[in-house]
Formats: structure tokens, C-alpha cells, sequence
């Protein structure tokens, strides 16, 4: 198992990436930081058993869930960009997950603030395309969670 290094961003020309899994991963953060909910949509499987797990969406479960949570985020006030970084990726046959770290920032008019946030996300092939099933993601330090889920608030 190796730990990758060079970030994911969505801007990675897919030709050049390694394999299929880390195809999968570029085409989420690129739906995520071009706020583009159709692409969100293919890079998830679209079903009411999918979930998501994150300090300020609480726990949804379901396609329908999880689209509103990211319709917020790319139609709010805020700027929100993240990138993958120091992950691994572990293998079978039809599914993978993946655990690293994000960094990014969430920026409106009045706030500025550095993500950093612990990120784990599960795929599984459907159909011979990598599908995101499960993400989790969790702010280590209490300060930051606090200022991030404030400023959301707002």
C-alpha cells in the first residue's frame, strides 16, 4: 500500500492517472470544486442506500440527501474548494475506499477559513464504473470545527 502524495484536485488530465479508482476520485473533486451537482450525481451511486457523514451535514442517507447537501454548498454564498492529499487507496474486487486528508478553504464575504479535515470515501462497481457509496469526513481540532460550523450557519 502506498501513500499517495500529489493532491487530487479535479483538474488532473484522467489519461494520465494510474488507474481506474483514482479516475474515480478525480471526478469527484472535480464535481466538488466546479460545483457541477450532474457530474456530483455520476460520481455517486444513486440510490436511498448511499450515505454521508460530516460535521456539518450530519448524517445523510440517500441520493436525494446527499444532492440537496451539495446543491447548498455550490448554489450558497459561500466559495468552497477542497483537495485530496496524503491518501491511500485499499482494493477488491468491486469495491475500494480511501483515507487521507483535505485541505481547502471556505470563504464568504466576512469569513476566511482553512480546511483541514480527515476524509475517508468508499466506492463500489456498479456496472463497471467506480460509484462513491460512503464518505466521512471529521475536523481534528475543536477550534477550527467550531469557526467552520458557525461560519455555515451564518
Amino acid at each position: 500500500m502506498e501513500t499517495m502524495k500529489t493532491p487530487i484536485t479535479g483538474n488532473e488530465e484522467t489519461t494520465l492517472l494510474k488507474d481506474d479508482e483514482t479516475k474515480a476520485l478525480s471526478l469527484f473533486y472535480k464535481a466538488f470544486n466546479k460545483c457541477d451537482l450532474k457530474l456530483m450525481e455520476k460520481s455517486w451511486l444513486n440510490t436511498d442506500e448511499i450515505s454521508m457523514d460530516n460535521p456539518i451535514g450530519g448524517i445523510r442517507r440517500g441520493w436525494i440527501e446527499i444532492s440537496e447537501g451539495y446543491d447548498r454548498i455550490f448554489n450558497g454564498k459561500a466559495q468552497v474548494y477542497v483537495e485530496f492529499y496524503d491518501y491511500t487507496i485499499h482494493r477488491t474486487i468491486n469495491m475500494f475506499f480511501t483515507t487521507g486528508r483535505e485541505r481547502g478553504y471556505f470563504k464568504t464575504g466576512s469569513d476566511n477559513i482553512d480546511l483541514a479535515i480527515r476524509t475517508t470515501r468508499v466506492f463500489t462497481k456498479t456496472d463497471g464504473v467506480w460509484r462513491q457509496i460512503h464518505h466521512h469526513g471529521s475536523i481534528d481540532t475543536p477550534e477550527l470545527l467550531d469557526k467552520y460550523q458557525r461560519a455555515v450557519r451564518k
